[in-house]
């Protein structure tokens, strides 16, 4: 084990998974609180058409899944604003439109689908240096932003109406916080795979929202539970030659069992 814990792989391994783990639960916090979790499923799925079209053009494949996550948020967005009282229907569209972007694009280029492999089931071990600097640099701008607007982003989370009321710019902040989900999905997406990349913004969320006792205690549990499963996760997948992304991810889901079990039998 010491030998896998000292190697380069691993260390870049760990060091994208721990920004992960705090930008992850970070966004996901708001979007569960506001029922907005399916956008994580749904940029994820616009990200890898992304990274479809970057390998057949040929250039560098998460630079164009960024760019097509953002686009994505901001068509969400739009279609939010269309359709105010069936707002579901962007997520749904959106959705249908990034499957079927990445499905024609697999088509176009059948000879890079052992690539696109590693994007939709996660390659953490695979992380190079310019990975690492994309995830240092959307770790740093959610941080910050979050810094500079988190009496906002809260407000805005509890009470929209009172937020517009009060004289926030709803729009803008409601645009902000879809396109940072983008960026933290981007990121993540060679982390744990845009299949599995929703469960990191989700599930620490769930299990910390068990035993939180007020909204900055949450945010705070959600990252230690994100971070204790990628330390462990990935440590057990280097020593027993796991799938990275599914080991952390089924951990997650069992800490979000032990808690509720543990829960339930404190009531009792």
């Amino acid at each position: 084990m010491l030998d896998i814990i000292q190697s380069q792989f691993f260390q870049r391994a760990l060091i994208g998974g721990l920004l992960i783990g705090v930008t992850g639960p970070l966004m996901g916090m708001f979007l569960v609180l506001r029922r907005l979790s399916m956008i994580g499923d749904t940029l994820a799925h616009v990200t890898i058409a992304g990274v479809a079209l970057g390998f057949l053009l040929g250039v560098y494949p998460l630079a164009m899944g960024v760019l097509f996550a953002l686009l994505g948020a901001v068509a969400i967005e739009k279609l939010r604003k269309a359709y105010k009282t069936y707002a579901e229907l962007s997520i749904a569209v959106i959705m249908s439109g990034g499957v079927a972007l990445a499905s024609l694009f697999f088509t176009l280029g059948m000879s890079f689908n052992a690539n696109v492999n590693n994007y939709l089931f996660g390659s953490i071990y695979t992380l190079n240096s310019m990975d690492l600097i994309v995830v240092g640099g959307v770790t740093l701008i959610v941080i910050g932003f979050m810094i500079v607007f988190f009496k906002e982003m809260f407000l805005l989370t509890f009470d929209e109406d009172a937020a517009a009321v009060n004289g926030l710019p709803v729009r803008w902040l409601n645009l902000a916080l879809t396109v940072l989900t983008a960026l933290v999905i981007s990121a993540a997406i060679k982390i744990v795979g845009a299949l599995l990349v929703s469960a990191l913004l989700t599930i620490p969320v769930a299990t910390s929202l068990l035993i939180a006792r007020g909204f900055k205690q949450a945010v705070v549990l959600s990252v230690l539970v994100a971070e204790l499963a990628v330390v462990i996760g990935l440590v057990m997948a280097g020593v027993w030659n796991l799938a990275p992304g599914a080991t952390i991810v089924l951990l997650l889901i069992g800490m979000l069992i032990l808690t509720l079990a543990v829960r339930r039998g404190v009531k009792v």
